[in-house]
């Protein structure tokens, strides 16, 4: 069983406090800057004490994973899909997700179309971006992007939000949080999921409105 180096309480308190800091030496408000907790292939006494803290916004990388550990804990909570999303669990994502951030295709974007004019509600969209054009990572190709937003709202009445990149490990963030706030600007999104536990604060500088932080909260899954 994983369990954790330090108390989820004392590291939700210290990662707040970071993002504070950050914000502040930004010229920015903290209350900008959302925490999603990423709670993914975390065992239920890791993440309760951090729900239990008052934190409300949840990442969870599996659509079977997260309706199970969630179903009967939706109360305040906030849920963020960060993961790879198939297209054949869309309705079941849209019923589920307050936020889908994972949207990188032409297919997934009929899907999810079709799932939300079925249920009459739409969660949060992001379109994923691949910041490094790295060949094993999902997200569009930061040329596409204009254009597959275009598609999105135009074709499929997708409300797009915003959007979200996982930079390369071996690269500094800050020029993929920079390409990234540019292509939100020029598409009129304010949503920018990025950063996580080891470089939120340089992608709170660069305008985050969201950071996905699981490690620095839960420690290092399967220690």
């Amino acid at each position: 069983m994983s369990v954790v180096s330090h108390e989820p309480t004392a590291a939700l308190a210290g990662v707040l406090a970071r993002i504070e800091r950050a914000a502040r030496a930004s010229g920015r408000e903290a209350r900008d800057v959302a925490l999603v907790a990423v709670s993914k292939q975390q065992p239920w006494e890791n993440v309760a004490p951090v729900l239990a803290a008052g934190q409300s916004r949840f990442g969870e990388n599996r659509v079977q994973e997260a309706a199970e550990r969630w179903k009967d804990r939706r109360a305040g909570v906030i849920l963020h899909l960060i993961g790879p999303l198939q297209t054949n669990k869309a309705d079941d994502a849209v019923a589920l997700f307050d936020v889908i951030e994972t949207l990188d295709r032409e297919r997934l974007a009929r899907a999810l179309a079709e799932a939300i004019q079925k249920r009459g509600a739409a969660p949060g969209l992001l379109v994923q971006v691949n910041t490094g054009e790295e060949p094993q990572k999902s997200g569009v190709a930061p040329r596409d992007v204009d254009a597959f937003i275009s598609l999105c709202r135009t074709s499929f009445g997708l409300p797009v939000e915003g959007l979200m990149c996982i930079p390369p490990a071996d690269e500094p963030p800050g020029p993929h949080f920079a390409l990234l706030a540019k292509i939100a600007a020029r598409n009129g999104v304010a949503r920018l999921s990025m950063g996580m536990s080891g470089d939120f604060e340089t992608a709170i500088r660069f305008g985050a409105t969201h950071v996905r932080v699981g490690s620095a909260l839960f420690g290092a899954r399967g220690v």
